[in-house]
C-alpha cells in the first residue's frame, strides 16, 4: 500500500451519484496528482474495463483497476464515500469503500499480484471497519498505510 498510494490520492466521504460520476473524480484525483497522464485517457480506460465486468467485490468494497500506458508505475487512490452507491456487486450491496489502481500498459504479472493483495486487505473485516471510520483524509491514509494484517 505504502508503494502506490499517497496522500494527495486519498479522499473521505466523497459524493458518489453514480460510477460514471465516481469514475470522473476518480481520474480527476489521479491526474491533478500525475499532471503526465491524460485525463480522458484514464477515465476512458477505467469505464472499458468495468464494461468487462463489475469490479465490486461485495461487502460495499470496489476495486476498480485499468492498465494505462503512460502509467510510470502502479498507482492507487483510496476514497470512501458519502453515501454508497450501486457498483453490480455479486452481493448485490451498494459500495461505499473503493481503491483505484491503475498500473502501466505492460505490467500484466505486477498487475495480478498487486489485485490479489489488495483483495486480500480488503477482505479484513477490521481494515475496513477501520478506513470507514476515518473522518478524513489524513486519517484514511494514515490507516490503510499503517495497517498491520
Amino acid at each position: 500500500m505504502n508503494d502506490i498510494l499517497t496522500p494527495a490520492r486519498t479522499a473521505c466521504q466523497v459524493p458518489g451519484v453514480s460510477k460514471k460520476r465516481l469514475f470522473e473524480t476518480i481520474a480527476r484525483i489521479i491526474c491533478d496528482d500525475q499532471p503526465s497522464l491524460d485525463y480522458e485517457q484514464v477515465f476512458a480506460q477505467l469505464t472499458a474495463r468495468e464494461k468487462l465486468g463489475s469490479t465490486g467485490l461485495g461487502q460495499g468494497i470496489a476495486i476498480p483497476h485499468c492498465r494505462v500506458e503512460e502509467c510510470p508505475q502502479p498507482l492507487g487512490t483510496l476514497l470512501t464515500l458519502e453515501q454508497p452507491i450501486d457498483f453490480d456487486a455479486p452481493d448485490d450491496q451498494p459500495v461505499d469503500l473503493l481503491f483505484a489502481l491503475l498500473v502501466p500498459g505492460e505490467a500484466n504479472q505486477q498487475h495480478l499480484d498487486i489485485l490479489a493483495g489488495l483483495a486480500r486487505l480488503f477482505h479484513q473485516p477490521d481494515f475496513c471497519r477501520q478506513l470507514r471510520a476515518a473522518q478524513d483524509a489524513t486519517s484514511l491514509f494514515k490507516v490503510a498505510t499503517q495497517y498491520d494484517m
